[in-house]
Parts: C-alpha cells; sequence; structure tokens
C-alpha cells in the first residue's frame, strides 16, 4: 500500500518538474533602461512577441550602467539600453555576442514654468547648461550611471563645466530613475535632462515644461545585445537570440512605431535588418 502510494506520487510530481523547466526555457531576461519599461514600451510589444514564440520576457529595469553590470555578471541574458559607448566596450570586452541598432528617439531639457535661467525656448542645449549654472538655478541630475546620466554628464564636459566634480548647490544628485528625477525636479522647481518617452508618458507635468529641444546633440540611440554564453555558459542564447531576430524584424520594428500615447510617438524604429528587407 505505501509503495504504491509513493509510486502514485511520484508520477504525480513528474508533470509538476517537467512544466517547470519548460517554462524556464521558454523564458529570458532582459536588463534594460528605466525609459522602456516606464514609457510603456514593454507592456505594448512583449505581448505580441510572447503570442508569436511562446517565449515570456522578464524585464529588469535598471539605468544602463546598472544594466550592463547586470550582464556582465550573468544575470541577464540580453540587454537593451541607450549608451552606444558603453554598449560597445560591453562588446569588446568579451560580454555580448554583437551590438544592433533598434529604434531612437531623443532627449529634451525640462524646466520650471518659472524658467529662473531664461532658456525655454532654445534650441541649443549647451548655452541652456552654461545659463543654468551662470544663474545657479536649480539642476537635478540622475547620478546613476545611465543612458541619460551619461548623456548629460557629455552635455556638461562640451559645456566646459563639472558640476558632478565641483558639486555646486544648485546641482543634486539623486541616484534614481527617470520618473523619480522628474518629480524632484517639479518639487524643487529644477531643470533636468529627460528622455522624450519618459515624458511623454510623465503623469506630474504640472509644474514642469520643455525648455530645450531638437539640438542634435541630444539624439537618444538605443541598442540590443545577446550576452555571451562562451562568457556565462548557463545564458538563454538561443531565446535570446529569438527576441533579438523578432525586435530587428518588420514585425517588431512595427510594433515599436506603432506605440504612442495621446498620438504621439515615442520611439522610431532603425534596425539595419529591416531597413535593408525594405530597401530589397
Amino acid at each position: 500500500m505505501r509503495l504504491s502510494f509513493l509510486a502514485t506520487l511520484a508520477l504525480a510530481l513528474v508533470p509538476i518538474g517537467a512544466a517547470s523547466v519548460g517554462a524556464q526555457e521558454t523564458s529570458i531576461v532582459v536588463a534594460s533602461t528605466t525609459s522602456t519599461e516606464d514609457s510603456g514600451l514593454f507592456k505594448h510589444i512583449l505581448p505580441l512577441f510572447q503570442a508569436k514564440t511562446g517565449i515570456d520576457v522578464k524585464v529588469v529595469a535598471q539605468g544602463t550602467g546598472q544594466a550592463l553590470d547586470t550582464a556582465r555578471r550573468g544575470d541577464a541574458d540580453v540587454v537593451f539600453v541607450h549608451a552606444k559607448a558603453l554598449e560597445e566596450k560591453f562588446v569588446a570586452d568579451g560580454y555580448g555576442v554583437a551590438r544592433f541598432d533598434v529604434m531612437y528617439n531623443d532627449f529634451i531639457l525640462i524646466g520650471p514654468k518659472g524658467d529662473p535661467a531664461k532658456v525655454t525656448g532654445g534650441k541649443d542645449v549647451v548655452v541652456a547648461l552654461k545659463a543654468i549654472a551662470a544663474t545657479k538655478s536649480p539642476f537635478v541630475s540622475r547620478g546613476d550611471k545611465s543612458g541619460t546620466h551619461s548623456a548629460e554628464l557629455k552635455l556638461w564636459t562640451v559645456a566646459a563645466l563639472d558640476p558632478q566634480k565641483d558639486k555646486p548647490d544648485w546641482y543634486r544628485e539623486i541616484g534614481q530613475g527617470m520618473g523619480a528625477a522628474l518629480n524632484t525636479a517639479g518639487a524643487m522647481g529644477a531643470y533636468v535632462l529627460s528622455d522624450r518617452a519618459t515624458w511623454i508618458s510623465f503623469k506630474n507635468k504640472d509644474s514642469l515644461e520643455i525648455a530645450v529641444e531638437g539640438d542634435t546633440r541630444l539624439f537618444n540611440q538605443y541598442g540590443i545585445i545577446l550576452v555571451d554564453p562562451k562568457k556565462h555558459p548557463h545564458v538563454k542564447a538561443k531565446p535570446g537570440q529569438a527576441f533579438i531576430d523578432w525586435v530587428l524584424s518588420a514585425e517588431g520594428q512595427n510594433a515599436i512605431r506603432s506605440y504612442r500615447i495621446d498620438g504621439q510617438q515615442l520611439f522610431f524604429p532603425n534596425s539595419e535588418q529591416a531597413q535593408r528587407k525594405k530597401a530589397g
């Protein structure tokens, strides 16, 4: 009787274990930026990908620097971020197989409606940053090694300023994501660099407005990389590559293109694969 019960129990447990393994094999982890998550893009495109492939994508949303660190540790299968120089170094260092352009939008300088630095309406972001520094107007920096933070620091360098090093009273680093930075800027009456997608999806705009946009130096390119299974053998290369292939395909690019909030397109696809196929 006891042997029969144990045999029955063992048989009952087999499908459960098999289902768990199957679920594990058809799921991947994507380390990505807060902008792709907070903007709602993933909620739009991932169900389409899963319906087509059966692969479940679990997103770890962090600043780009943190996302790349997560992938370096082998805690992600794919990286989807926006700091091209850092991405290329990630691949060159042997952590990624190859990097591909996926989509772009732009950064914008957000400021308080009172505009203490008198920069609103301008097209030159470097001139605006110099004016913010000269007037000691409050500025919020993400300070989190994200793609947006990296872009901000490059712009300060072009302006021949280094508030991160000098730490003036008007410059505040918060070490948090884009939504938190925008909320802090609103509460402080401060300027902040934002990606446009997060700004469009941001709900608490009352005290803030776009101060500077349209400068070519504000271009914001996103890339995608498969974590190299030679570095981390447990990486799920096959489903990870399937996700990359789909994102770069005409179908994936159309899914990105179709994502809008209040009629505004948040991201503009530009994968070479889709462009070549269209041209052919």
